[in-house]
């Protein structure tokens, strides 16, 4: 099975989750803490189990980490080549205060680089997908797909739009902010939850997405597929491509979002550079 077959796979596998993710939505669901304090529901474990089993179907040779069953050594992860990467709900916080603002990830890494990723929003059916030599595209509910791309520079007239948090900032990220000010203008900011903030620069609606504050490596893996076969990029404060090598920590270290063909993209690497040193 190619990438591409293996891509609509796991499509249907993310939109499947999601089903198992709607009945939790909004009726009240218990809310647990898992040891690092981040919460945990009913609907991430329904939707953890739907995926682990639907992969596992799909190609029975490739590994799973999720964030739901993460506790795998370092020893072990080091062996694989190919794994899925899995957030089966990643937005947790939005679910429970009722937002539509969370998502399914899943994403196919290859040596520590992703091949594709699926993002899918279980609220009103819509799914994005794409990879750096796949393309990308967005689909809505029962809709023909729809190639998707980044955009170089805001439409005449609007102004550089940057991708923030709602729940998540630092003064490293305001001190990017006010140095990105001073290299393309005024900004306006879009706060939008989960793994959707990579997915409006993927689809030409926002210009940046600066992440100077704590992620984990299922947060981030499969819209960085999407973006990547939109156009886009995902560097370290360091300039480098952002990847996911097998390390002890799954936690991400800082990055940024952009267009790869943006002609500010020099201006924010040498920002990065400065608040990094």
């Amino acid at each position: 099975m190619n990438d591409r077959e293996l891509m609509q796979g796991v499509i249907q596998i993310a939109l499947h989750a999601g089903e198992a993710i709607l009945p939790f939505w909004r009726a009240d669901v218990a809310v647990t803490s898992k040891a690092d304090d981040s919460p945990v529901t009913a609907a991430d474990l329904a939707a953890h189990r739907v995926i682990a089993a639907g992969l596992q179907a799909l190609a029975p040779q490739i590994p799973v980490l999720s964030e739901e069953d993460c506790d795998i050594p370092l020893a072990t992860r080091e062996g694989w080549q190919r794994w899925w990467l899995v957030d089966p709900l990643d937005g947790t916080k939005e679910f429970i205060a009722g937002s539509e603002e969370f998502t399914v990830n899943i994403a196919l890494i290859d040596n520590g680089e992703v091949v594709f990723g699926v993002v899918a929003m279980p609220t009103n059916g819509r799914c994005y997908y794409g990879g750096r030599d796949l393309g990308a595209w967005r689909v809505e509910h029962g809709g023909a797909a729809q190639a998707i791309q980044v955009r170089t520079a805001p439409p005449r007239g609007e102004h550089f739009t940057v991708v923030a948090s709602r729940r998540h900032s630092s003064p490293q990220q305001e001190a990017l902010l006010a140095g990105l000010k001073g290299a393309v203008g005024e900004l306006e900011l879009a706060n939008i939850g989960s793994s959707l903030k990579f997915c409006l620069l993927a689809e030409g609606s926002a210009d940046c997405y600066p992440r100077l504050a704590p992620t984990s490596q299922w947060d981030t893996a499969a819209a960085q597929g999407v973006l990547e076969g939109a156009g886009g990029e995902v560097i370290g404060l360091d300039g480098l491509a952002f990847r996911y090598p097998p390390r002890e920590s799954l936690l991400n270290p800082f990055f940024l979002a952009l267009p790869k063909a943006a002609g500010w993209r020099q201006a924010l690497v040498e920002l990065a550079g400065a608040i990094r040193a």
